[in-house]
């Protein structure tokens, strides 16, 4: 899987799982769901995204390896 999926992937799923927590836990949950929309917002725009950062200095391959 590339880079960009996987961050795709990861920030929907983010996004479902902070959504649940903040309808069964706690409201106060909603604003992870807001960071993490802010941050591919800001992702969009800046064209930094820090988790994909962090998976290419863990050795994550940018190409698709399918």
């Amino acid at each position: 899987m590339s880079i960009d999926r996987f961050v795709l992937a990861f920030a929907g799923a983010m996004v479902l799982v902070s959504l649940l927590l903040g309808h069964y836990v706690s409201p106060y949950w909603f604003w992870f769901t807001a960071f993490v929309g802010a941050n591919l917002l800001q992702s969009a725009v800046t064209g930094f995204c820090p988790l994909a950062l962090i998976l290419r200095k863990a050795g994550v391959k940018s190409g698709a390896a399918f």
